[in-house]
């Protein structure tokens, strides 16, 4: 596992010990960010079940600010944080051991929104569906904001969830991602 492009291009990253984490696949990234960027002029990005780091670092890499790490598990929150100063981002990024629901209701108070978001729950526990309303009910998303779902690949997403419309959906054997693009209504950007 590595990151793929950028300014951190090549580095290798830790994995999670055991089979506890389900870290995204060298060939799984590549295309996400080949579908959403490749490369980013700014913002921020919302790595929300973080695993190993490998979304959000490889979003800063590809020229993200700054980016948030949310992850429960000691394992992979240790992981996330190795990976982390590894590439030399603690600058750039913030890191919670915390459970989503929490990390979201703390990020909305603090007022911040993202442009970038990647939701990669374990298969067991996802509430994808819901946590991208939450999102956008805690106005934590940007107008314009890409929203990245790595989900089993026998579900299948709602086109519309809110003002976020699916752009694709794309199947790698058992894994699938989702891509929403957050199209906020007129109003919202005026406020």
């Amino acid at each position: 596992m590595r990151v793929i492009s950028g300014a951190h291009r090549g580095r290798r990253l830790t994995a999670v010990p055991g089979k506890g984490t389900r870290p995204t696949t060298d060939k799984v990234k590549e295309s996400i960010f080949n579908m959403i960027g490749p490369y980013f002029s700014g913002g921020l990005a919302l790595d929300l079940y973080a695993g190993t780091g490998g979304l959000g670092i490889e979003a800063l890499s590809r020229g993200a600010d700054r980016a948030v790490f949310v992850e429960l598990d000691a394992k992979a929150f240790s992981v996330v944080k190795q990976n982390v100063s590894a590439c030399r981002l603690e600058d750039r990024a913030e890191l919670y051991r915390t459970d989503a629901a929490r990390a979201l209701k703390a990020l909305s108070k603090r007022g911040l929104s993202f442009d970038l978001v990647f939701l990669d729950p374990p298969y067991a526990k996802q509430r994808i569906v819901e946590e991208i309303a939450e999102m956008q009910e805690l106005h934590l998303l940007a107008p314009g904001a890409w929203i990245v779902a790595e989900h089993d690949a026998g579900i299948t997403l709602p086109e519309q969830i809110g003002e976020c419309s699916m752009d694709r959906s794309v199947t790698y054997g058992e894994t699938a991602v989702t891509i929403y693009l957050y199209e906020a209504n007129a109003k919202e950007e005026e406020s």
